[in-house]
């Protein structure tokens, strides 16, 4: 059996990478949007619709997991199902959205941490600089190895989810919450009325403020127990949709002008409690980028060495230290996020990511169900169900989508496929020479 040194994580740092995954800055902000598109205390209940569509998909990573003892999560699935030619181009989706989400996060937190500072251009630009040193610290942090990115991510979660905390006690102890209940609905008696598309559209942006779960088992070959996985994947999803829940209710019960605010949470927060619980969550908005960042950061090179086999990326790039850590992919992912924080644009990054993690949520459900049909890896009919209940969740979550989102996308996997064609007829120069 492997030692704890060489399998660092239990299932307590599963969970806290779960938390950490789903619980980022998408809530610090989402509440206004999901007002936007449906108005009131019904849009509260979106989270929980969508928590329901992504039950099933929560269920397929649990399912898979602990049936898998490698890095790479829906790329090691999707090539155990349909071979390295379908799991390349799911690899390489994943990554991509997973820079993405990165960078923006990343360039958020700077953006949050310096409003009050004035720029001298692109060079000084302080926003620059600081995504700049945040990203730099964050990798050298990861490059230490696995075990300390653990339970740095491990300490951020708990210290992200007291803001929150005491956001849902000060509202469950409002006297007006009980007072006047039909305060929850009074914002949306002037807005206009919410439509099937306008649902599908804020489930969208909620699968945002979902999404994460996905990548507990991503890091599986340093996991000591495998259903510890299974078991994180779960928990994950349906604390955060509970916590959601709370705080979308909350935000709409203190805001009539939820859909205007730039801050919800924060503003929320200065109703029930003064300027000292809205300094709080302004707080709590930083350290919860700054733990998904970290996260992201320790999590996302690993998407990118599973691809490097020779049916890959080069093999090269999978090389892993003796720490745990794939220091070649993650100098690669350092740039990469470098070059986005500098020059990227926020502008719908996370609407990419959302469509390119349903994207990851079909192949995964697709792979339970035939390894299910073929009864491999200990799977049996049962799986192939759930599959295709959770193709179908993910299928209905992405119709909120636009299509120029959808466009995107496909030209991310496209750029991945030349990408790989051109390393390949690299590798293949050598032999014909």
């Amino acid at each position: 059996m492997a030692s704890d040194r060489a399998r660092p994580l239990g299932q307590l740092s599963l969970i806290a990478l779960g938390l950490n995954g789903v619980i980022g800055v998408g809530i610090f902000f989402v509440p206004a949007s999901v007002a936007r598109h449906v108005p009131g205390s019904a849009g509260a209940f979106v989270y929980l619709a969508t928590a329901v569509a992504c039950l099933p998909i929560a269920l397929a990573f649990s399912r898979l997991a602990p049936r898998f003892d490698e890095d790479g999560g829906p790329y090691v699935y999707a090539r155990a199902a349909f071979g390295p030619g379908a799991a390349y181009v799911m690899g390489w989706l994943t990554y991509v959205s997973a820079v993405l989400s990165t960078s923006a996060v990343i360039r958020g937190l700077a953006a949050a941490l310096t409003h009050r500072w004035s720029g001298h251009g692109i060079l000084f630009d302080p926003t620059r600089l600081v995504a700049s040193a945040t990203v730099v610290g964050l990798v050298l942090l990861t490059a230490i190895g696995l075990r300390v990115s653990a339970l740095a991510w491990t300490a951020i979660t708990a210290a992200k989810l007291v803001p929150l905390a005491l956001l849902l006690g000060a509202w469950a102890l409002s006297p007006a919450m009980v007072a006047s209940p039909d305060a929850l609905t009074a914002a949306s008696s002037a807005a206009t009325p919410a439509t099937a598309g306008s649902v599908l559209r804020a489930g969208l942006i909620v699968v945002f403020a979902l999404q994460g779960f996905e990548i507990v088992p991503v890091p599986a070959g340093h996991v000591r127990e495998p259903k510890a996985m299974s078991r994180a994947t779960l928990s994950a999803l349906l604390i955060a949709s509970v916590v959601y829940f709370g705080l979308q209710l909350a935000c709409v019960h203190a805001l009539p002008g939820l859909a205007a605010s730039r801050a919800p949470l924060v503003d929320a927060a200065r109703v029930y409690g003064g300027d000292a619980l809205a300094r709080v969550l302004d707080v709590g908005t930083s350290v919860s980028a700054l733990g998904i960042s970290l996260g992201m950061v320790a999590i996302t090179p690993r998407y990118l060495a599973t691809l490097g086999r020779d049916d890959g990326l080069g093999t090269w790039i999978g090389h892993t230290s003796m720490r745990g850590v794939p220091l070649r992919a993650l100098v690669l992912t350092g740039v990469a996020v470098l070059a986005f924080v500098q020059f990227g644009s926020l502008d719908e990054l996370f609407a990419m990511s959302s469509i390119a993690v349903l994207a990851q949520y079909g192949a995964t459900a697709a792979s339970l169900a035939f390894l299910g049909a073929r009864r491999k890896r200990g799977l049996g009919r049962g799986e192939v169900v759930l599959g295709a209940f959770a193709i179908v969740a993910a299928l209905a979550v992405a119709a909120g989508a636009s299509w120029r989102e959808v466009g995107r996308a496909l030209a991310v996997m496209v750029v991945g496929v030349l990408l790989r064609l051109v390393v390949s007829r690299w590798a293949a120069r050598p032999a014909q020479s």
